[in-house]
């Protein structure tokens, strides 16, 4: 077996237990690959929904998750693991290199934030820090995990800002991409990060909360 330097006490012999969930099926195969030696990969999953399954199933040291999947979103199972109490360590790892991102899924209770094109030592670092008590968040993201995220409106970009208030006056995303330039699918793209930031899951949230943010006056 192998030796690992793990400050934080488990309550089992061996190397720490981890859950992995990863829909980019090459991804996980890597992460796979540069885990093994040190920790056990106890389940690999492709959704959120069976994230939740195996993380009751398994429970594992900490939980390592892409923040896009399907059957429910990484931080939608974070949030509904800290809502039951349960706080086993959660990591993200992830494409989105957006500090507005990060900073709502540290604030939601996430102990790390990894970009993917940071992964191999970064993210074993990352894992040690946090089996170790610590948090981490990829450091070119500029977000401290101690510090509050600012109001949602500043945690969007301009561009972002724009494509919610359009949305807010009942555009579809073909007529906003006409009216920014973009194409109808970086609109969607906006459109999907904006939910993401704002804690919404449909067109009807998106618009209300435009509303309540005052994006349409």
């Amino acid at each position: 077996m192998h030796t690992h330097t793990v400050e934080r006490p488990l309550n089992h012999d061996g190397p720490p237990r981890i859950v992995f969930a990863d829909d980019h099926r090459m991804v996980a195969q890597g992460i796979e690959r540069l885990l093994e030696d040190t920790y056990d990969l106890v389940a690999l999953v492709e959704d959120g929904g069976t994230l939740m399954e195996a993380i009751a199933r398994e429970t594992p040291d900490l939980v390592l998750s892409d923040v896009n999947m399907p059957r429910g979103n990484g931080l939608e199972v974070l949030k509904a693991l800290r809502a039951r109490g349960d706080n086993t360590p959660f990591v993200f790892l992830t494409m989105h290199a957006e500090p507005a991102l990060a900073a709502m899924a540290m604030k939601a209770g996430a102990n790390g934030y990894v970009l993917k094109m940071a992964a191999g030592e970064e993210l074993l670092l990352a894992l040690r820090e946090v089996l170790a008590g610590s948090t981490y968040v990829t450091p070119s993201l500029g977000v401290h995990s101690t510090s509050r995220p600012p109001n949602e409106l500043r945690e969007l970009t301009p561009k972002q800002r724009e494509v919610l208030r359009l949305v807010g006056t009942g555009l579809r995303s073909r007529q906003i991409a006409e009216q920014l330039g973009l194409s109808a699918r970086t609109v969607e793209a906006h459109k999907y990060m904006i939910m993401q930031i704002l804690g919404v899951h449909s067109t009807v949230e998106l618009v209300r909360r435009a509303e309540d943010l005052g994006l349409l006056l």
